[in-house]
Formats: structure tokens, sequence, C-alpha cells
């Protein structure tokens, strides 16, 4: 099926002081929707107002609106990508309107953030690394499970999880800073220590940086009937444990999560992994300071 577009206003929206979410100062949407299937989402919940979820849409002239919107801001700064659907969908592998917005976000000096759970973001190395070179940069990839057999059940139509933690490889071979978004973990399905322990174990065998953590779930209208529809398909019994254990609560944290957080926390530390949103920032925005000094002096 080819890509269907939508009239659009704007593709960056606000901003903020970039103390938080990963440091960001703007969010950028591209696209509309998301094919990834994955049964826990929580952008499918009917307060986004996002109509049938599933079929992905682009923002018209998106290229051309970016353009006039990044040369009229006043305040440089990094933008986020990835909150709302995935900027790595199937489509974009022809579309290239991601691609085409990192040009213009490197063009115009700004920094960027990433969130996927596709392995196609190695196809724009060459782009990130351009602007590593003047503007902080952190990829953020999404690995819930150390297992493919796992990952194609709660993530069936992404990457596996192999192909993720091998992206993750290539892009600090490249000297990008990149890591793990290991959330949600979601209750009597991947929360067991052997997932969590893999997972670290993985993530530092391929150079990750860092890795945020959440063990657990958030369920609301919409989403959580889809949820509900997936888990009795795919793992029975399991629903009846939600109802008992969280009832209607929107937020569902695993049973076990002090015990998997402690368990996280130590090897993280074991292999010198950050996991604490405000050092990951740090961090990276460090790092980015340092080799800007570093090609100053190559310069002169």
């Amino acid at each position: 099926m080819s890509l269907e577009y939508i009239p659009a206003k704007s593709i960056v929206f606000g901003y903020s002081n970039g103390d938080k979410w990963f440091g960001c100062n703007y969010n950028m949407n591209i696209y509309k929707g998301c094919c990834h299937g994955c049964i826990y989402c929580d952008s499918r919940s009917e307060c986004y107002h996002i109509d049938d979820f599933d079929r992905v849409r682009a923002k018209a002239n998106t290229i051309d609106i970016l353009s006039k919107q990044l040369v009229g801001k006043r305040q440089k700064g990094i933008i986020g990508t990835g909150a709302m659907s995935d900027p790595y969908n199937p489509y974009e592998e022809e579309a290239r309107l991601t691609r085409g917005a990192l040009e213009l976000i490197d063009f115009n000096y700004f920094g960027i953030s990433i969130t996927t759970k596709s392995a196609l973001i190695t196809r724009d190395i060459d782009l990130l690394a351009r602007i590593r070179r003047h503007s902080p940069t952190i990829c953020q990839i999404t690995i819930t499970s150390a297992s493919d057999e796992l990952s194609r059940m709660i993530e069936p139509r992404v990457s596996l999880s192999s192909e993720r933690f091998d992206a993750i490889r290539q892009l600090t071979d490249a000297g990008i800073y990149a890591g793990i978004m290991m959330t949600p973990i979601l209750p009597f399905i991947n929360d067991t220590p052997e997932n969590i322990i893999g997972i670290i174990e993985k993530a530092h065998q391929c150079g990750t940086r860092f890795i945020y953590p959440g063990f657990g779930v958030t369920l609301r209208t919409n989403q959580r009937d889809y949820f509900f529809e997936q888990i009795d398909d795919k793992f029975p019994m399991v629903k009846s444990k939600y109802l008992k254990q969280f009832g209607n609560n929107y937020v569902c944290n695993s049973p076990n999560h002090r015990e998997l957080r402690k368990l996280f926390t130590s090897n993280c530390k074991k292999y010198g992994i950050l996991y604490r949103m405000a050092d990951i920032i740090k961090a990276y925005k460090s790092e980015y300071e340092c080799d800007s000094e570093q090609l100053s002096m190559e310069l002169i």
C-alpha cells in the first residue's frame, strides 16, 4: 500500500529547557499512527485522538514546513522524535522523510534525540555523525526482550531484538551516543530476572552507553482493550492475573519491580552502564562538548 498524506501546519512543537526527557527542547512528529503492532503501545490511548492507529499517515509537505520552522527558531536546541510514532516505520525506507528532516536539522545546527524500534536507523548513521559534530546527538533503541521469539510476540512487526542490538553496535562504533529504552517490562510476560540480565549482558556486548528502564506498563482506554485482546491470544491465563492484580489501575507495575530494579541496578553498575535520566543527559551532552572542543583545536 502507498503512504497516505494528511494536511499539516507544523512539524516541530514546543520549547522546554531540556532538563527532562533525554534533554529534548523540541518535539517533532512527521508520521501519525504506527503499524508495528506492539501490544502495549500507549499512543493507542483515546486521549491522543489518533483514529485508526494502525494506519500510518505522513504530514504533507513535511520538508517545506520543517525548513521554514527551523529557520524561524530563535533558540537552537535538541529536537526529539519517536515519542508518538516511530520515525523509522516501514514506509520511511522509501519516503525518506525522517532522513530529509535530519538533513535540515544538520543544516540548521540543531541537535537530535531519536527513539525507535527499527534497525533502519543505521541507514542514517552518516547524518547522525554529521549532526554530532556540531550538536548533541542521542539514539534510544527500545528493547524489551533479550529473546527474538518473545520480542516477535509482543512487538510483531518491528526489527527483532537481535537486529536492534546490532543497530546499537553500529551506532556506537560510529561514535554516536546510543542506548536502550527497556520499557515497558510487562508483568507476567517479560518481567523475569533472566530477561533483565539477558538484556543487560547483550547491551554490554554491543557497547550500549545507557539503559533507561520501566518495570511495568500503563493501561487506559483503547490501549487496555487492545492489550487484553492480544494477551488473550498470545499469553493464555495472563489477562486474569492482570485483572486480579491491578483491576482498572492505570499504572501496572510488575509485582517483582523492587527486586528487578535492584538486580538491574547492580548489573548496570557492574558494566558501567548509565540508567538515571539526569546522568544520561549530562553524559551525552558533555561528550558532545568535549568532542567539539577537540574539533576546534584540530581546526586551529
